[in-house]
């Protein structure tokens, strides 16, 4: 399949390529997306952490390590086994931290508009395989979120403007990890900004965000040019079930870290 046989949205994209059981990179101004056999395997965007800053800003990995698994593994798209097979990065959690930085990014990506994906067959992410998810599931998660996130705060200006602390508002007890976002607020920096600097995925980010918006500490300093999920339409989904176990796991396992 070549990019003249895509569709206009990357969502009706990546369900043709699913149905294909396509392999290659579909790509869009947001994010890129990953896929084996119709399968997603990784997804980057711009608006997300990379793996990479997850785990060496986290600690999970120290930044020598990191970049020793990248000039040695990346060129054969392996670096995750080889993060693994180092002693640096147990198989289990590589698979949590792939999968919280995929649905972060797919999130973002999803929310592609202008012009038409372009799909590449055959491109392999530089990490190597680590675990397929299926689009369907891909999606609902990121309508999940976006609904999570419109009813904490309906407004999507937080998603991509540049944010400022509402003066003389009373902050308040607030959670360590709200008051460590609020911190770095300062006009300036956007959430996927935040979120790089505190080395943590944007959507859990965005959800705080959001929750210091409603409560009147936080505001957008200009209108961003669309809504993050400007590519995922209302309507229901195809009616087939998530891998909810999956998605399930995965928080929990997360919230536990």
């Amino acid at each position: 399949m070549t990019s003249t046989h895509l569709a206009a949205t990357v969502l009706d994209s990546l369900a043709l390529l699913a149905a294909d059981r396509a392999t290659g990179a579909l790509s869009s101004e947001r994010g890129t997306f990953f896929l084996s056999a119709g399968g997603v395997t990784h997804v980057d965007s711009p608006l997300s952490p990379d793996l990479g800053v997850l785990l060496t800003g986290s600690g999970v990995v120290d930044a020598l390590g990191w970049h020793e698994a990248l000039e040695e593994a990346g060129a054969d798209r392996r670096v995750g086994r080889q993060l693994v097979d180092s002693g640096r990065l147990t198989a289990g959690a590589l698979e949590l931290c792939h999968l919280g930085a995929l649905f972060d990014a797919a999130y973002f990506a999803l929310g592609a508009v202008g012009r038409p994906p372009r799909f590449r067959p055959g491109a392999a992410h530089w990490l190597g395989a680590v675990r397929s998810v299926a689009v369907d599931t891909v999606v609902r998660e990121s309508r999940r979120r976006r609904d999570r996130l419109q009813l904490i705060w309906p407004e999507p200006d937080l998603d991509s403007a540049p944010l400022v602390r509402v003066p003389d508002a009373a902050t308040g007890a607030l959670p360590v990890r709200r008051r460590r976002i609020l911190a770095q607020v300062d006009g300036v920096r956007t959430a996927a900004e935040i979120a790089a600097t505190l080395a943590c995925r944007t959507y859990p980010t965005l959800v705080e965000l959001r929750r210091l918006a409603a409560d009147g500490l936080v505001t957008a300093t200009s209108r961003p040019t669309g809504p993050a999920l400007a590519g995922l339409p209302p309507q229901a989904a195809p009616q087939q079930e998530p891998d909810t176990a999956l998605l399930r796991r995965l928080r929990d396992a997360l919230e536990a870290l």
